[in-house]
């Protein structure tokens, strides 16, 4: 792993190139989590913005300087399925990573496509889940969307279906930075291809791929509406407080070693992480009976930023969360209510 000590100097040499002074980094060593409620100017929602990545990076570790650039990419297979192609690919995300992945193109296509960045749950078969190939009916969303008309991309994620990557081995502090620049290579991918609308697309995932899209979002503008399935909720009400989860080699280990797996002390949480998000729509699937993420928890993360998406933004109808009554899923009502939600966005 990465030391701290180059770890926080890199984040001072990154937030620097962004413009923050280093009284502000001073600042935001000492308090990194900002006070939500004070925010009601966008130059507010902006200072905000960036102490919040800053505390997400102090966990994460900092992200990489990339270059957007076209990805290069291998096709591996391809299988005709009516309403689109689905091919086999992967395509190098950095030096000797080759992240394996499904891109699903839509048929009959009049225009440039919308595109989705489709993340998967903690699953063996990874990718295949969201592409239509095993797991959960409910979790086939890469191939709805498909259907409907995106061209969607789903890779594995570190550890996960055909990725054997080790971050670890190769300079990142989380597995969770890693996956942000895999995310990240997979936008820089959908934007070179000549059927895609490069100033429409989005990201969606349930569980793991649900926490995964709102990270990758934070630090990419391109991605222009979010779907969250089962990924998220407060850190106090995360099984009462236990972090372990969240510390796992898949996840922050930082979160342990840093941070004591203290929920108080973590340098962020989920209500900043969405109110970094804002404006942009942003639809949560929270059901009553998840398991893994309690639903009351989600709901304070929604209040703390429906004002910001209200009265700084003007922008009410861009946060949108249900919660349905079922367990740790996406069910078809919500998924049909999520489709038009993207549409609403993605697809005029």
């Amino acid at each position: 792993m990465r030391n701290l000590d180059d770890l926080t100097r890199r984040t001072f040499l990154s937030l620097s190139a962004c413009g923050l002074t280093s009284s502000w980094f001073g600042q935001a060593f000492a308090q990194t989590r900002p006070d939500l409620s004070a925010i009601k100017t966008r130059a507010d929602w902006q200072r905000a913005q960036k102490q919040i990545l800053y505390g997400m990076q102090l966990v994460m570790g900092t992200l990489p300087k990339m270059k957007r650039e076209p990805v290069p990419f291998q096709e591996l297979g391809k299988e005709d399925l009516g309403a689109f192609t689905r091919m086999k690919i992967k395509y190098l995300a950095e030096h000797e990573d080759w992240v394996m992945a499904y891109l699903l193109i839509p048929k009959n296509r009049k225009r440039r496509a919308p595109a989705m960045l489709c993340l998967h749950q903690t699953i063996k078969i990874g990718k295949g889940e969201p592409a239509g190939l095993g797991g959960s009916a409910n979790l086939h969303y890469a191939k709805e969307l498909a259907e409907r008309g995106y061209v969607c991309i789903a890779p594995d994620y570190p550890y996960l279906g055909e990725n054997t990557f080790d971050p670890y081995q190769n300079g990142y502090v989380s597995c969770t930075m890693k996956g942000i620049v895999n995310h990240m290579r997979a936008i820089d991918l959908l934007q070179s291809l000549p059927m895609v609308d490069d100033k429409r697309i989005g990201s969606i995932g349930h569980s793991l791929g649900g926490h995964n899209t709102l990270f990758v979002a934070a630090f990419d503008q391109r991605i222009k509406a979010m779907v969250t399935s089962c990924g998220f909720t407060s850190a106090k009400k995360y099984y009462n407080g236990d972090l372990t989860g969240w510390a796992g080699i898949r996840y922050m280990p930082l979160i342990a070693e840093k941070y004591g797996k203290d929920p108080n002390r973590i340098p962020f949480d989920f209500p900043e992480l969405l109110v970094a998000l804002a404006p942009r729509p942003l639809f949560i699937n929270a059901p009553l009976r998840d398991g893994n993420f309690e639903v009351s928890g989600v709901q304070d993360c929604v209040n703390a930023a429906q004002p910001i998406y209200e009265q700084v933004f003007n922008a009410k109808d861009k946060l949108f969360a249900v919660y349905p009554d079922s367990g740790h899923d996406f069910p078809p009502d919500v998924r049909r209510k999520a489709w038009n939600f993207l549409d609403r966005w993605l697809m005029s």
